[in-house]
């Protein structure tokens, strides 16, 4: 079992973080956080999509509602 858990450390630390790894020992700041930059493009891009989408179901629901009595 702790083979299993040995192969997830070993994928992450020599396999996944290779890139994030080369960043580190630039000496550009700005590219050395483009990778922050990239995701917070991508966290902006699906936070305004979702706002879009809760409107035309907030606009979908107004039509449909009725009050109980």
């Amino acid at each position: 079992m702790s083979d299993f858990f040995y192969g997830i450390q070993y994928l992450f630390e020599e396999v996944l973080f290779v890139p994030l790894d080369a960043l580190r020992f630039l000496d550009s700041w700005w590219l050395s956080n483009a990778i922050n930059t990239i995701f917070i493009l991508i966290g902006f891009a699906a936070f305004f999509y979702w706002m879009k989408q809760m409107k035309i179901f907030s606009e979908h629901e107004k039509d449909t509602y009725q009050p109980v009595q």
